[in-house]
């Protein structure tokens, strides 16, 4: 294995997460501890003029490709978005609000080479300071059948919360069921195996479904905890983060990913899916409206208020998601016509001519 070598194995695909205010200092981090050639591919959905801005200017400075959209992007439809730019032999799917830290593109590399794995996912963590607190350490994911004969979905992350210092020690490379999208690096020829990311997948249990696909198609996932990643979780939110992160996780995309979990794999809707449905909002609800509460109540009846801005919430949320739809079905039209119009002129007798 030639990590150094003048052509790169690897390409990076950045995609948006939840919100654009980590984006720089994220990509900065790729870029300062990244040690080997690589490519780098930057998808960028609808990003508010100051990130737009930088963008532009750093894909210039730096020259990775650069692909904006005028309007935001599911997960697994940015990721298809930058696979398609894809021609090297591994690609690392990795969100915009990702520290890396010094090593972690070569340790992931070493372990595909090293094990034949078709996944390998790192020591993910979680928060700020980076690097101290476990998000995910390997996990489980898979279907069972219980004694009724009912299939039910398994999701089991391990670690989670604790301390890195205090676990480091005992996490080993090994087999796992399950990588995250936070951070994952992904042999480019298993999608001829089992095709692009499904965007049914609006915002939630992609990375299930990706990793049980692959382990279906008789290829494995790996964990390399020596390749160690933060991502970092708002709040806070700057005021041009809203609109995305109450879209990307509203309960239209929720409810719809989760339906398309239990239809796709044939799961019970069981009491794993009871309590999802229970915390629906939660995200919301814990960086938006809470915060807001707080601050209009001067901490003197918040909880009540925040009840209050939830109902509004709720509406408003729905209107965003509706809105939204109608966008991706006109880019859906827009993009029908001009595959026909390309067609059109490609059987022209003009252009077969010339």
């Amino acid at each position: 294995m030639e990590l150094n070598s003048a052509e790169p194995l690897v390409t990076i695909v950045v995609v948006p997460r939840e919100r654009f205010s980590c984006a720089r200092a994220s990509l900065e981090s790729i870029y300062q501890d990244t040690n080997i050639p690589f490519k780098l591919v930057y998808v960028d959905g609808n990003s508010p003029a100051k990130v737009r801005d930088y963008l532009k200017e750093e894909s210039q400075n730096k020259g990775f490709q650069l692909i904006r959209t005028d309007y935001y992007l599911y997960p697994n439809q940015a990721r298809n978005i930058g696979l398609a730019k894809v021609t090297t032999k591994y690609l690392v799917f990795i969100d915009n609000d990702v520290i890396v830290s010094p090593g972690w593109l070569e340790s992931l590399i070493q372990c595909a080479e090293e094990t034949g794995a078709a996944v390998v996912g790192p020591l993910m963590c979680q928060n700020e300071p980076v690097h101290e607190i476990v998000h995910f350490a390997g996990g489980e994911s898979h279907i069972w059948v219980d004694k009724t004969g009912r299939r039910r979905l398994r999701e089991k992350m391990y670690r989670q919360g604790q301390k890195v210092k205090e676990v480091y020690s005992q996490l080993k490379r090994s087999p796992t069921e399950l990588a995250e999208f936070h951070c994952v690096l992904i042999r480019h020829s298993i999608f001829d195996r089992i095709g692009k990311l499904d965007e049914a997948f609006l915002n939630t249990k992609e990375h299930l479904d990706f990793c049980m696909s692959v382990i279906q198609a008789g290829e494995t996932v790996y964990f390399e905890p020596a390749c160690i990643v933060t991502y970092v979780p708002g709040p806070p939110l700057e005021w041009t983060d809203l609109h995305y992160y109450m879209l990307r996780w509203s309960n239209a995309w929720f409810l719809g990913s989760l339906q398309r979990m239990r239809e796709k794999w044939d799961v019970v809707e069981d009491g794993y899916f009871q309590v999802k449905y229970k915390h629906l909002a939660w995200r919301r609800y814990g960086t938006i409206i809470e915060p807001l509460a707080r601050r209009l109540s001067f901490g003197f009846a918040s909880d009540l208020i925040a009840r209050l801005i939830a109902k509004f919430e709720h509406y408003f949320n729905l209107y965003l998601t509706n809105r939204h739809a109608r966008v991706q079905e006109q880019v859906k039209q827009n993009n029908i016509e001009r595959a026909k119009e390309l067609e059109s002129a490609l059987s022209s007798p003009q252009s077969q001519i010339n």
